[in-house]
Parts: C-alpha cells; structure tokens; sequence
C-alpha cells in the first residue's frame, strides 16, 4: 500500500517534468495535440483489444474452458486503457506497452506469478 502512495506522488511529478521538457522542444500546442491523440488511439486500440480478448474468452467459455490467460489480459488491457486515457507520457508508454499483445505478455507471466504466489501464501481465496 506504501508504494502506491509514493506512486502517486513520484508519477505525476516525473509528468509534469517530462511536460515541460517535451514542452520546450515541441511547444504548448504540441503538447496538447500529443495528449490528445494518444487519448483517443488509446482509447481505440485498448477497444479493440478488449472486444478480441471478450471474444476468445466467450468461445473458451462456450467449449468447457476457463478463460485465465484470457482474464489477465483483460486486466492489463483495462489497466493500459486506463493509463493511456490518463495525460501524461510515461502514463502513455506504460498504457501502451500493457495494451500491446506482444509486450504485454511478460507483465502476464508476472501477474500469473504474482497471482499464484498470493494464493500460495493465503492472501488471494479461491472458492468454487
């Protein structure tokens, strides 16, 4: 819970810095534009990201599977969109690399670990 309040505090620190340092070379209006366009192909990308992975998790769920890989890609499909609708550019880079199947696959393996390690140690329940 600790680093998620120093997060709060460091990340939109390093934005307001990396704002003004892409704010010089490119201006205020390119600034701007930039935040804006990341936003919206965020928004789309992470879309159709979304739908393909709801899609591939319905046809698993149709034929007796469970959708886990299907289930942590969503979340970091979620957790990027999020992060790329947010202003900022290392929000972006970050939204974008969760977003992207084929970066975003070590941060899966990572969560899986994370996730299987939690239960492990009876933090995380799982009931049928």
């Amino acid at each position: 819970m600790r680093w998620l309040l120093l997060a709060f505090l460091i990340v939109p620190a390093l934005e307001i810095g990396v704002f003004i340092w892409v704010g010089g070379s490119i201006g205020a209006w390119g600034v701007v534009s930039l935040i804006l366009l990341t936003g919206i192909v965020g928004v789309v990308f992470a879309r159709i990201q979304g739908l393909e992975t709801w899609n591939r998790a319905l046809h698993l769920m149709r034929s007796g599977q469970a959708p886990t890989a299907e289930l942590i890609d969503g979340i970091c499909i979620l957790v990027g969109g999020v992060l790329l609708v947010a202003p900022g550019f290392i929000t972006d880079l970050i939204g974008l690399i969760l977003v992207l199947p084929f970066t975003r696959a070590p941060f899966k393996v990572a969560l899986m670990r994370w996730l299987t390690w939690k239960m492990s140690k009876g933090k995380i329940f799982f009931r049928k």
